[in-house]
């Protein structure tokens, strides 16, 4: 017998992930995805913006999704390190920079996703997370 649908929707709305990019209509566009599939967001446009946000509302994020190339010369491998500092999580890192690190980063603990994502590759990389 298979679960309900509903129930399958619930048990995805529990999962928190936080995405950092500096592009409004990039943060927009990746909360609309994720809330979609049933995900709770947060979105910053820096890390001290996600920190802040994610000590306010109280919570452990389940995935880290964020841009390599951040103001201020930061990087999303710097953000998503703070952040783990903070809370242990998996994460993506996403670019568009042919110099950002390479596909798999191996013992980082994270993965790299080239833009533009495709939302296939986006959701297929979500769920190998957990997170959906």
């Amino acid at each position: 017998m298979t679960a309900p649908k509903h129930r399958k929707k619930t048990a995805r709305s529990s999962k928190l992930v936080v995405v950092i990019d500096d592009d409004h209509l990039v943060l927009e566009a990746t909360e609309i995805l994720l809330r979609s599939w049933g995900c709770r967001v947060v979105v910053a446009k820096s890390c001290i913006e996600a920190m802040k946000k994610l000590f306010d509302l109280g919570e452990r994020p389940d995935l880290i999704v964020c841009d390599y190339r951040l103001p201020h010369g930061r990087n999303g491998i710097d953000a998503i390190e703070a952040l783990r500092d903070a809370f242990e999580i998996p994460a993506l890192l996403v670019s568009a920079d042919t110099n950002s690190p390479r596909r798999n980063l191996g013992r980082s603990g994270y993965s790299l996703l080239q833009k533009p994502v495709d939302a296939e590759k986006f959701r297929a990389a979500l769920i190998e997370a957990a997170v959906l």
